[in-house]
């Protein structure tokens, strides 16, 4: 039985897909340059990076120009289009149709490699979000650095910025990937998963081993290891837990992606732990102060715990929620991936899992050492 990524053709419409977006962008862009492009793409994409990348509270468009703001109250007397670092529920949905689009591409281009099939691939690619996370708190390490301390500057900070370090991360892994193939292709190597394992765990320590020299050589990193240990533990406690209750009171939750269940339960709980305690917990754990809340929905999510007594706040925090959707959310990503999917479309399956682990591990790792590194 065929699909939708492997029946008839499905290449070339996605093909056309693609360059009727492009150039319904593109066209925009040149024929209404300041609705579309500072309307929108400015303004919801690309501002936010800049003012991000320039430490700046906003970017602020008018007349032609950008101004850069320094503080919360110039920018809120700044006329629109106003850009702030972080997401918004436009950006938010846009990203999500781009992979969306972008992992149909990825699953074409394995088809023709003729690999990505089976699990291996799954789990060669773990390092790798560990990775894409690290390297963001390098760039946050970075706002607080002078030029002189700061390993690259503006406008080269923006590659690994976001949503900017997810197509340097695509290129990074996709350059492991094909070597890893020619490795094997070339008689190297018996299989391309454990190099490309091997760059992305290399890639990972290096850019930790990056942050913990920033921490001994300059007063902005500091280092507070006992933040890496409460996430960790606290993600793997919560991961059991959901797991041993899965397999007992609804078994059929996990069959079809067995093993790698675990990893999606995992990585979201490592997203909702390193929020709980860094936003709630952190000055306990021996930080300066609390981390704030870049995620719009995020936000939202803590809003809820506010409306709880003042008592409750006091034991429990006000970010809780956010870890609960989390869990809630991961086993119902669990459960929609049955065995059938991985029968009809292997590749999609596999690669849209690593997405959705990616979508927790990477935001839930830079939160993780941000706090550890008091960033």
């Amino acid at each position: 039985m065929s699909t939708v990524t492997e029946g008839m053709d499905t290449e070339r419409l996605w093909g056309g897909t693609v360059a009727a977006l492009l150039t319904a962008l593109i066209g925009g862009v040149l024929v209404f340059p300041e609705r579309v492009y500072y309307g929108f793409v400015w303004h919801y994409f690309w501002g936010p990076v800049v003012a991000d990348a320039k430490s700046a509270q906003c970017a602020a468009y008018a007349d032609g120009s950008v101004t850069y703001h320094y503080d919360a109250a110039a920018c809120q007397a700044a006329a629109e289009p106003v850009a702030y670092p972080g997401y918004t529920l436009v950006s938010e949905v846009g990203y999500a149709l781009t992979l969306l689009l972008a992992l149909l591409g990825v699953v074409f281009m394995l088809r023709r490699l003729g690999v990505g099939q089976d699990r291996g691939l799954f789990y060669a690619l773990f390092p790798f979000m560990l990775f894409g996370g690290a390297l963001r708190v390098v760039e946050d390490a970075f706002d607080g650095l002078s030029a002189a301390d700061a390993a690259i500057t503006f406008p080269w900070n923006t590659l690994i910025i976001s949503p900017v370090i997810y197509f340097t991360m695509f290129a990074i892994t996709l350059a492991a990937l094909l070597g890893s193939i020619w490795l094997r292709d070339s008689g190297a190597v018996d299989d391309y998963e454990y190099p490309l394992a091997g760059v992305g765990t290399l890639l990972l320590a290096v850019t930790v081993g990056y942050l913990s020299v920033l921490a001994f050589t300059t007063d902005y990193v500091d280092f507070f290891p006992q933040i890496t240990v409460v996430v960790l533990v606290g993600a793997t406690l919560v991961t059991l837990l959901t797991w041993e209750a899965v397999k007992r009171y609804a078994p059929e939750i996990n069959r079809g992606t067995g093993q790698m269940g675990l990893v999606v339960l995992w990585a979201h709980a490592v997203d909702g732990v390193a929020n709980v305690v860094g936003i709630d917990w952190a000055k306990e754990l021996g930080l300066p102060a609390d981390l704030v809340p870049k995620h719009p929905v995020n936000r939202a999510l803590i809003g809820v715990g506010e409306q709880f007594p003042e008592a409750v706040q006091q034991v429990v925090g006000t970010a809780w929620p956010f870890l609960v959707v989390k869990i809630v959310a991961a086993v119902f990503v669990v459960w929609v991936f049955d065995e059938q999917i991985f029968e009809e479309s292997p590749r999609y399956a596999i690669l849209l899992l690593v997405a959705i682990v990616a979508v927790g591990l990477g935001p839930g790792t830079r939160d993780m050492l941000r706090a550890t590194f008091g960033i």
